[in-house]
């Protein structure tokens, strides 16, 4: 009997050193999230530490069980999980609005058993997530995410010297130093830019008397992420109700990777193969929610380097995955990134949610706009969507539950991508249903 390419299972060297190229293709976007949201919620270094190691330990596991599979849990297929980034505005607003860690991850665990139950229905609802409203959606993420790379790059929001020049040059040669490497590096050198360009720009920041590496040296070298570590979690409905519409968001994403996915390795992916996937999304995103960390979502930018280097096997990612959990129990390595200078961080930010902007762009691109109300659903969601971006007061007057959901470009942004598709072009659209491409809020190509 012939092995499928995608059941084969490398020699132990090559094994490792082509899952740590996948590690290695989506560590910048895999760190993002909790360095975002730890940021924004005036998190110590040591937490922030501990946020990324829960990250990497959980999007370890939880590539490994859509790699391998469990049951009716996983794809089985070369996937890479990492946390969402459709979930960080709402998260935000969440943990700064007086609910805290308890409250996000309260939501969270809910908004995960959510999708393990709604992974069968959702497999009869990709219709009404045609390329028009995902590469909309998409959109709105990554231009709702620019102020937040464009405040590191002036030096942080606390930062004394806030807009200093010195902060503003250290960002653009950060961008620059990554454009450059994707211009024209070759191969692996060109898919780490972004990694590459925080390190660069990292130890540049040093000599020029960046501070916040004197606390890498302190605490364990090793540690294990404990259940509930910022406390137990809260259920507070509001909070639940902003996670589960951007679950929406994250099964129209994981939904169209596998689709690509499968396509690449010449596996058929049918509704019960999308269950599966979505099936183990929604429980890594409940683990995450017990074990500190956020929402999970297959990495686009990991089905293009499966494209690109024709390497199908699912062990291969499996064995990044087991990387990434290995990474999550090292604090040191935890405290190293969240001790990346905010201007540094920017400049690579700029590159890397212009991007997403960008692969929306991408998305649209593949849609009709001649003789149909499609423009006039795109440019409502955006104006919908981005609208508390651009005033961020926009909805002080309204009670807190309120704000929470409305001041979520990205979750208003969808649900009236979603409302209004169906309005101009009905339950079926002309533009094809799902969409086949890579197109993932998660990661910059």
């Amino acid at each position: 009997m012939v092995t499928h390419q995608v059941d084969e299972v490398p020699r132990p060297g090559p094994l490792v050193a082509l899952g740590l190229q996948h590690v290695l293709a989506m560590y910048a976007g895999a760190v993002a999230v909790p360095l975002i949201l730890g940021n924004a919620m005036r998190l110590s270094t040591e937490d922030i530490a501990y946020l990324i190691n829960a990250d990497l330990l959980v999007s370890g596991a939880a590539t490994i069980l859509q790699c391998v599979g469990v049951w009716r849990f996983g794809a089985r297929l070369p996937l890479m999980q990492g946390c969402t980034f459709a979930a960080v505005t709402p998260m935000v607003l969440i943990g700064t609005q007086g609910g805290g860690l308890p409250a996000i991850y309260g939501a969270v665990i809910v908004g995960g058993l959510v999708l393990v139950l709604f992974a069968p229905v959702f497999g009869r609802l990709v219709r009404f997530f045609p390329p028009l409203v995902t590469g909309t959606v998409i959109l709105i993420i990554g231009l709702s995410l620019l102020p937040v790379a464009v405040d590191w790059a002036a030096g942080g929001t606390d930062a004394a010297d806030h807009g200093a020049p010195k902060h503003l040059a250290l960002a653009l040669g950060v961008l620059l130093f990554v454009l450059v490497l994707q211009r024209f590096g070759r191969g692996f050198v060109g898919r780490v830019a972004v990694l590459v360009g925080l390190v660069v720009g990292t130890l540049v920041a040093i000599p020029l008397g960046y501070q916040g590496f004197s606390e890498v040296g302190t605490g364990p070298l090793f540690a294990v992420s404990t259940p509930f570590h910022f406390g137990l979690p809260v259920f507070e409905l509001t909070a639940i109700v902003s996670i589960a519409v951007v679950m929406l968001v994250t099964m129209a994403e994981t939904t169209g990777d596998v689709l690509a996915i499968g396509e690449i390795v010449r596996q058929p992916v049918d509704g019960r193969r999308v269950a599966d996937t979505l099936r183990a999304d929604g429980l890594s995103t409940a683990l995450g929610g017990v074990f500190n960390t956020f929402p999970y979502t297959a990495f686009a930018q990991n089905v293009g380097l499966v494209r690109l280097t024709r390497v199908h096997s699912r062990y291969v990612v499996a064995a990044g995955g087991a990387i990434l959990a290995l990474l999550g129990l090292v604090p040191a390595l935890g405290r190293v990134v969240a001790a990346i200078p905010a201007p540094v961080l920017g400049g690579a930010g700029v590159a890397m949610f212009g991007a997403v902007a960008a692969s929306g762009v991408q998305t649209l691109s593949q849609v009709s706009f001649t003789g149909n109300g499609n423009l006039a659903v795109v440019a409502a969601s955006l104006g919908v969507g981005l609208a508390p971006v651009f005033v961020p007061t926009l909805y002080e007057q309204f009670p807190t539950w309120f704000q929470i959901i409305a001041q979520s470009g990205i979750s208003v942004g969808c649900l009236a991508a979603v409302g209004l598709n169906l309005l101009f072009n009905g339950p079926t659209t002309r533009n094809g249903g799902v969409h086949n491409g890579l197109h993932s809020a998660d990661e910059p190509r």
